[in-house]
């Protein structure tokens, strides 16, 4: 079958699958879906949403993944198919190109994607809890009917907050916008922007306070939406990374870029309170693709392990290796507990600062530790390009960095306690 039939197919079903499961989720209230079935129990759509996003990163990524790992560069044909197949626009309505389900079944997609490769994954990451949250909970109907057909069919987004000087604490951002007339004038330099390479639309946070202003900082705080044909917006040198290195991660750069007022998401000086809460619900999917990858990571050692033999016996027949094994396979499953539950939560409207906090930070923890110890049970070969445990190792560490680092969750957490 040729590529463009394999993902016409996968199209159809996939879409069936989201489709069908929304009607579900329709059908039985929040609280009979949390009260009837153990938390790790799929609906049958959703296992079958899980199963044809297997297939797909079977069939269609992992013969890329290498390559692409290599060149530092998202193979076209891959951005195409997450489009083709749904997953780019999991909570989008229909009405506007999307498939209409659940932040759940966006997690789960995103956790299944990180089993093959965590640079897809984060795409569709960003693209569902970021971009189109923001579009779906502040955008106006008219921002809504332009950009989200879009964003779920064709165009990548990117989010894009940090700063040089604005990381951790991401109020202390410096761009700054200027109004003029019915536009905005934005200047400054955003860093660490993923999805930047292959956007099409930035989400661009700018504060609209003068610089000699004696209101708080935050509260000039700005979201505006900005195409990439604007020509003032720019890209920087692709940062060479040391994992997730097919998914690009550039500097943005905005030197007197003309933004109409009507492209403003939300409020003006809301985007503090904007980014706050989207960042702590998508902090649940990062925790989802951590959680993917130390799974994808552990599968694959774990059969090798069974295979390779010394002294006589496979190495996984010690009991000090059956010992360590069974270690990891309950923090795995541990951390699975903790992203469905939280992503569960979201779903039902409850409060999930505490309980994202947690499941990042756990699951950042756990893929380290898992894929360390993974390079260590597969010996010398894991220590080599030609088997993907050394990629999943280098992969994981931003687990611990991007989307609040594992020092901030603690703080949240706390702050909770």
């Amino acid at each position: 079958m040729s590529l463009a039939k394999t993902v016409t197919s996968f199209s159809r079903l996939s879409r069936t699958c989201l489709r069908s499961s929304h009607r579900l989720s329709r059908q039985l209230s929040t609280t009979q879906r949390l009260n009837s079935s153990p938390l790790l129990m799929l609906s049958e759509d959703e296992q079958m949403m899980q199963s044809t996003t297997a297939k797909i990163c079977q069939d269609l990524i992992e013969p890329l993944v290498p390559q692409m790992d290599r060149d530092m560069q998202m193979d076209p044909s891959i951005v195409e198919t997450l489009f083709e197949n749904g997953l780019m626009g999991v909570e989008v309505p229909t009405k506007y190109g999307g498939v209409g389900s659940s932040f759940f079944t966006a997690c789960l997609i995103i956790e299944e994607l990180a089993k093959t490769d965590p640079s897809v994954s984060v795409m569709c990451d960003v693209q569902n809890t970021l971009v189109n949250t923001l579009l779906l909970k502040y955008g106006t109907e008219a921002q809504q009917a332009k950009y989200l057909p879009l964003t779920a069919t064709n165009t990548v987004g990117s989010f894009a907050l940090s700063e040089a000087g604005s990381g951790s604490d991401a109020f202390a951002l410096e761009a700054n916008a200027k109004k003029d007339g019915d536009y905005w004038v934005l200047n400054g330099e955003k860093l660490w922007i993923t999805n930047s390479g292959e956007a099409g639309i930035w989400l661009v946070f700018a504060n609209i306070l003068p610089s000699d202003s004696k209101e708080p900082r935050h509260r000039g705080i700005t979201c505006f939406i900005i195409e990439k044909d604007n020509p003032g917006l720019s890209l920087g040198k692709k940062e060479d990374k040391l994992g997730i290195r097919a998914s690009s991660t550039c500097p943005v750069h905005l030197e007197d870029c003309r933004v109409h007022s009507s492209d403003v998401l939300g409020e003006p000086g809301k985007g503090y309170k904007y980014s706050i809460e989207t960042l702590n619900e998508g902090r649940i999917a990062i925790a989802a693709q951590m959680l993917g990858l130390a799974q994808g990571c552990f599968d694959k050692t774990l059969a090798y392990i069974k295979e390779r033999k010394q002294f006589g016996q496979s190495v996984y027949e010690f009991q000090s290796m059956q010992h360590q094994v069974a270690h990891i396979a309950t923090q795995i499953d541990a951390t699975r507990l903790m992203v469905y539950n939280s992503a569960r939560m979201k779903d039902a409207n409850q409060i999930v600062v505490k309980e994202a906090a947690m499941a990042k930070y756990f699951a950042g923890e756990v893929a380290t530790l898992t894929t360390s110890k993974c390079v260590e049970w597969m010996g010398g070969v894991g220590f080599t390009k030609n088997y993907p445990i050394e990629k999943y190792y280098r992969d994981c560490k931003i687990g611990c960095i991007y989307e609040g680092t594992t020092n901030i969750q603690l703080n949240t957490i706390a702050k909770y306690l």
